[in-house]
């Protein structure tokens, strides 16, 4: 693939992926044998999307939000698919089908922001493969008791299953970030619904990371009656807490409103 005069823009995030070796690596951690579209995110200059096109995924569509890249796209990748020219996170995903595979290398400045695109499409959304910032993906990946343990470790382990793959130096891009980066893979799991309000749930987890230092019982005090009396969860620290803990700790709240 010819350059073709194309630059990195900083303001949005771009670190290009020179290594091919580490990208078909990335493609052939994605499953998709179920899914009804396979979605790349921020392409790039294609370096995943070439090995996309030769696992011939159903209906491989690319987002890519940089006109110039769109344009080398089609000038430069044989048998693409749809090209969506956008914002990735602007992107209606339920007319894509019920099963949706996304695959890329995410943008650090956006990657939470994606990851709460992901979630708010989590029935839709099967199966993840992407690499971010390293720091982000050991979050993510943190156990409860972890000082990284965080929000996004808490809501993504609800609905999916969430594998470590691979460190990524950042000699291998061009530009070179001044970070690591890492590859994660994660696929829906068994649970349709928690056992209490989700929208409640999404503003328990995060009004306790928010205070993470304290104890429980301070970030949910304006969340509760003056007489909701107390129970054992909230003498602990959210970074403490499973996935089960906070549903729990949810339905105590919504009980005591």
């Amino acid at each position: 693939m010819k350059n073709e005069g194309v630059r990195a823009k900083k303001h949005l995030g771009q670190h290009f992926l020179k290594d091919k070796s580490i990208a078909a690596a990335i493609v052939d951690s994605l499953d998709a044998a179920e899914c009804d579209a396979v979605i790349e995110v921020g392409p790039g200059m294609g370096i995943l999307t070439q090995f996309l096109v030769g696992r011939n995924f159903p209906s491989l569509k690319v987002v890519e939000i940089d006109a110039g890249l769109v344009e080398y796209l089609q000038n430069n990748i044989e048998g693409i698919g749809q090209i969506i020219s956008g914002d990735f996170l602007e992107l209606d995903l339920q007319p894509m089908g019920r099963n949706i595979a996304v695959i890329g290398n995410f943008p650090y400045n956006i990657s939470s922001q994606i990851f709460f695109k992901i979630l708010d499409n989590r029935d839709t959304v099967t199966e993840v493969t992407c690499m971010v910032q390293k720091e982000v993906a050991e979050r993510i990946c943190s156990a409860p008791g972890s000082r990284v343990y965080g929000i996004l470790s808490v809501l993504l382990k609800a609905w999916y299953d969430i594998e470590y793959l691979f460190t990524v130096s950042e000699n291998v891009f061009s530009p070179p970030p001044r970070v690591k980066s890492a590859v994660i893979h994660f696929k829906r799991n068994d649970r349709k619904r928690l056992d209490c309000d989700e929208k409640l749930f999404f503003s328990v987890v995060k009004r306790c990371f928010n205070q993470r230092r304290k104890m429980i019982r301070n970030p949910v005090k304006m969340m509760v009656s003056p007489d909701a009396g107390t129970m054992p969860l909230l003498s602990l620290r959210a970074e403490q807490l499973s996935v089960e803990q906070f549903a729990e700790l949810t339905s105590w709240v919504a009980g005591h409103r």
